[in-house]
Order: structure tokens, then C-alpha cells, then sequence
């Protein structure tokens, strides 16, 4: 006797819409909390207090508490006068270049055609926009903005910063006005108001791209020689020297940091103003001395000094997910060390770059976050 398989497939039982009528909303977020993003993401157009979910503190606090890890990759964000307002990503999970640009926000498409990308900070990007007298802070996967007006006509600024807060975010800068020259102007999202704050006594940087970092509740600079560091205290909202000790023989010196544990040191070392090397520290751990991780290989070193043609100026440096990147203003490369495995690496110029290209290159960490808020 023959025995046949039956391919029926009994199907799941669907809820009575009835009841999900019936629940109560604090266990209805509750349900959708546990859901992948996603999934939740699909499921917003079908409803608008779905959608409303995303703008709520309470529902963000449940889903992040209640997911282990981002759902997104994390990327590099290249902008080159070049390729206006076409903000290319590389993968740094995948290494690669994802095909498809990055492109800005309605709001930001129609604001300003003279738009300038300057920060980037937890899946925030900020951008000036000259002829308005604004910035605009957006998020562009919540697809929501914000535009905070400069603090004063014919403002002009330096050394702007996108700062992290607990419960939203800080502009920094310091004015470069005539009467107000290194005064610094911080503004406050949760307060929605400008702070101006004394002057700092000292030069700050010898590079308007390389922007403050953020390390243990202060924003950190470094000037030009005779290399020091300095601080911004955002507990007290005063500037302090840190008892930090700097390396003999530099010849530039960025810093870089991961926001909470780890601050780096990445400067070239020579004489005479010449850099014959790079190297890289981690601040010790009392607080005060830096030691020594690596050096730049020589073939790696010698090329990135030839791209930068010993201006160190063009040079910056920034965090991304467990990498140090060190940028030159007109190469289109990245060099990167890969801190778990202690190796340097080149990242591949974007292909849509064209054949001819002058400076201006800028690149960004980008690491997008859902639940950040303009």
C-alpha cells in the first residue's frame, strides 16, 4: 500500500482584530517594543499611532531596553565639492561602497543650495546653511529636522562640533567676529537657547577640520606649537589645561576618542617642523601620560606624507567603531588602524569620484541611530 505525503501546511491562527482593539496601549507599545526594527518600520505605514510610536520617548526607552544591538551597519561618509549634495557611504562592516548615495533631506534639499555638511554625532548630521543664518540638525531615517538660527548676524565660526547629550545634543564653536574673536557659543537642544561663554586664552588648532573631541564630559582641542592640550568642561562650562603630558619631537598632534574609554593620541614625529613618522598612543591610565600603541608602517607613512606635502594642516582625525581614521583635505584615501587587530590599512578611493578631482575631501563617521532626536 501506497502512503502519500500530504503538503498541507495547517496555518497560524489570526488574532481577532477585535482584540487588539481592546488592549490597552501600555501593552500594546509593549508588544511592538519586542518587535525588530525592522519589522516595526513596515508596519508603521498601516497605522498612525504606529507611526507616532517612533517620536515616543517611553516606546524608544522599551525598544532599545529590550534590543541587544543596532540593526544598521555603520559607514564613512565621503563629501567632495565635487559631488554636491551626493554623500557617499562606505560599509565598514561588508568593506564596501554601497551603491546607492546617500541623499539629503527634503527639508535640506529645498533650505539652502550652498548647504555645507560640518558634524556628525550618533545618527545626527548637522549643516550650515549660509544664506538662511542657520544650521539644520536632522536625522534623515526618522526623516525629521530641526533649524536653530545663529546666535547673531554675520556670525562667523570655527571649530564646530556636534556634541552627544543624554537627552539630546550640543552645538559648539568658537566665533571668529571681530569683538567676539574665540568666544565660545553652545547651543542647548533640550533648552532650545545659545550660551556664550569667555574667550579662551590660547590658538586652538592650526586646522579648521579637525573638529573638538568628546572624552569624559569635555570637549578636547589641541594647539600648535608648543603643542598643548586644552578642554571644555560641559559640568562647569569653563575651559581647564588637563595635567595631560604631550610626546617629545612632535610635529603635528590630532586627537581622537571613543567618546567614554578610550582617548588617542595621533601625531607625527621629527624635527625641525618635518615629520619622519606617525605614531599612536592611549592615554594611561592615570590620566596623564600617553602610551605608546604603534607606528605608521614606512611604505604607508611615506606615501601619506607625500599626499599631504608635510601640511599638516589638511590633516584630521576622527573615531569610527573601533577604527582611528587619519584624513588629508586633498587625497581621496582614508588610512585607518584597526584597533582590535593592531593593523593599518588604506581605504579604497569612492569609484564615483571623477578622474579629475581637486581638494576638499571630508569624511565622517556615521553610525545611524533611529531613535536620535533633532
Amino acid at each position: 500500500m501506497e502512503h502519500k505525503t500530504s503538503n498541507f501546511q495547517a496555518k497560524s491562527p489570526e488574532m481577532d482584530p477585535g482584540i487588539w482593539s481592546r488592549l490597552p496601549e501600555h501593552l500594546l507599545e509593549h508588544v511592538l517594543s519586542l518587535l525588530p526594527l525592522k519589522t516595526f518600520l513596515r508596519l508603521r505605514p498601516t497605522c498612525k499611532h504606529f507611526k507616532s510610536l517612533i517620536f515616543s520617548h517611553n516606546f524608544v526607552a522599551k525598544h532599545v531596553s529590550s534590543s541587544s544591538k543596532s540593526p544598521f551597519s555603520s559607514f564613512l561618509l565621503f563629501s567632495h565639492p565635487q559631488l554636491r549634495h551626493l554623500y557617499h557611504l562606505y560599509d565598514t562592516i561588508l568593506n564596501a561602497w554601497r551603491r546607492v548615495p546617500l541623499s539629503p533631506s527634503p527639508p535640506l534639499s529645498c533650505a539652502d543650495a550652498d548647504a555645507v555638511l560640518l558634524s556628525i554625532s550618533h545618527g545626527l548630521l548637522c549643516f550650515s546653511l549660509p544664506h538662511s543664518s542657520s544650521f539644520l540638525v536632522c536625522n534623515l531615517l526618522q526623516k525629521s529636522s530641526r533649524v536653530v538660527n545663529f546666535p547673531k548676524k554675520n556670525f562667523r565660526f570655527e571649530l564646530f562640533t556636534l556634541v552627544p547629550s543624554p537627552n539630546g545634543y550640543k552645538l559648539f564653536m568658537l566665533c571668529s567676529c571681530s569683538g567676539l574673536s574665540n568666544n565660545a557659543f553652545v547651543y542647548d537642544s533640550t533648552r532650545n537657547l545659545w550660551h556664550q561663554f569667555d574667550r579662551v586664552d590660547s590658538f586652538l588648532g592650526d586646522n579648521f577640520l579637525q573638529e573638538g573631541v568628546f572624552y569624559n564630559r569635555c570637549l578636547y582641542f589641541t594647539s600648535p606649537e608648543p603643542f598643548s592640550i586644552l578642554c571644555f568642561d560641559f559640568e562647569t562650562w569653563k575651559w581647564r589645561r588637563p595635567a595631560i603630558r604631550l610626546p617629545h619631537e612632535l610635529t603635528f598632534s590630532r586627537l581622537a576618542s571613543d567618546g567614554s574609554d578610550k582617548f588617542y593620541l595621533i601625531g607625527g614625529t621629527g624635527r625641525d617642523g618635518i615629520s619622519r613618522g606617525i605614531k599612536l598612543w592611549e592615554l594611561g591610565g592615570d590620566g596623564e601620560n600617553w602610551v605608546e600603541i604603534d607606528s605608521v608602517p614606512e611604505m604607508m607613512c611615506r606615501k601619506f606624507m607625500c599626499v599631504c606635502y608635510h601640511n599638516y594642516e589638511h590633516v584630521y582625525c576622527f573615531w569610527h567603531q573601533g577604527l582611528v581614521c587619519v584624513c588629508c583635505y586633498n587625497w581621496p584615501e582614508v588610512l585607518y588602524y584597526r584597533v582590535a587587530r593592531r593593523s593599518w590599512h588604506w581605504l579604497p578611493k569612492c569609484p564615483s569620484l571623477p578622474e579629475k578631482w581637486s581638494c576638499g575631501f571630508r569624511w565622517f563617521s556615521l553610525v545611524p541611530e533611529l531613535f536620535a532626536f533633532v
